[in-house]
């Protein structure tokens, strides 16, 4: 398939480029500054020397570095930022394998965003944190999967520490990395990473499944799934009550090296709309190799989204951009040039899941 075009009002920059495999972002808005968060590491494996890197900045151009940690001679990867009550929490998740299959999630809080606390275990323990949200700014919720893979569930919490399981998402399929966000009637959208397989080669059954709840958030029965791409380090928001996504996306998807999740395929990263039965891909992120993690943050109508990649001149499988140096990057995109290049006027179908955009490529 080829890629759709970048929209016109579209900017990216380095903001870290030093030799490391950078990794694992997240991004948030908080008392007047950008906060971005990393993994930085020899390679995408896990391994102890592995930290994670806080970064500061006013106009997402220029950063500050303000702190930096590692997880006791463990590898810790996936931070997740949130800002409940006056507070900044970071979450992330330990892991022991040279494999990164993470087996707990820990968490810390700022008062300031510059002094962090050594991290605390979170329970219930084995289940590994996503992104926690707010409808009402009174209940938080987060989507986690089982440490084992398999199963996602749906956490609830007053204060962002006390967690409890609130329901069952889906059991199934080697369940892996949860998202969601809130559609505007307060109904709860989710999609969840389907492995299908642990081969390295990937599985054609492989999937991204979407799943809606109405509040109380206990009955995830209207399911479907998404064969366009297996959605890896899912980040979903909304934009004027269409929700979006940037995740990972497979460009081929033909051959015993290029089935769903391949690790001898290419990869991008993408920006998608998220429809109630199906993804839509709108246009890749200049990206290539080992990519995606994305951490993003409305600021008006502009999208500010960072994430990470293999060097975006040269266009290399994913597991040789594993132990290949990577760089964060950042995009900044014109939401309402994306809605309006959207508009069912504009949209090529191929299939329900084969969707391309029609744009005009930047000169």
């Amino acid at each position: 398939m080829k890629p759709a075009s970048l929209p016109l009002n579209f900017e990216h920059w380095d903001v870290v480029n030093d030799g490391l495999h950078n990794s694992n972002t997240d991004l948030i808005y908080w008392r007047d500054a950008f906060y971005l968060v990393h993994a930085a590491s020899p390679y995408h494996f896990g391994n102890a020397k592995c930290r994670l890197v806080i970064l500061r900045s006013v106009d997402a151009k220029t950063w500050q570095r303000i702190a930096e940690f590692g997880a006791d001679g463990e590898d810790i990867r996936d931070p997740k930022f949130a800002a409940i009550g006056e507070r900044l929490f970071l979450y992330a998740l330990k892991n022991r394998d040279f494999k990164a299959e993470p087996y707990t999630s820990v968490y810390t809080i700022s008062e300031d965003g510059e002094h962090w606390p050594h991290y605390q275990k979170i329970e219930p323990e084995g289940w590994l944190f996503w992104r926690p949200k707010t409808w009402d700014g009174i209940d938080w919720y987060v989507p986690a999967y089982w440490w084992e893979h398999g199963k996602s569930v749906l956490l609830r919490s007053p204060d962002g520490m006390n967690w409890a399981i609130h329901s069952t998402i889906y059991e199934g399929d080697r369940n892996d990395e949860t998202d969601f966000e809130f559609l505007p009637d307060g109904r709860m959208l989710v999609t969840a990473r389907l492995e299908v397989s642990e081969s390295i080669f990937g599985s054609a059954q492989g999937s991204t499944l979407i799943t809606i709840a109405d509040p109380p958030y206990t009955d995830w029965t209207r399911r479907t799934k998404s064969y366009l791409t297996r959605l890896d380090g899912p980040c979903l928001f909304s934009y004027h009550g269409q929700v979006y996504a940037v995740g990972r996306y497979q460009p081929k998807l033909n051959g015993p090296f290029s089935l769903q999740g391949s690790t001898f395929a290419k990869k991008r990263s993408s920006l998608f709309a998220v429809h109630e039965d199906k993804l839509v891909r709108l246009f890749d992120l200049p990206s290539s190799g080992d990519t995606s993690y994305a951490g993003c943050v409305l600021r008006g109508d502009d999208l500010y989204t960072c994430y990470y990649t293999s060097d975006i001149t040269k266009d290399p499988i994913w597991i040789y951009g594993m132990f290949r140096p990577t760089a964060i990057r950042m995009a900044k995109i014109d939401m309402r040039e994306v809605k309006k290049s959207a508009r069912p006027d504009k949209v090529l179908m191929d299939n329900p899941d084969t969707i391309l955009v029609a744009r005009r490529a930047i000169q």
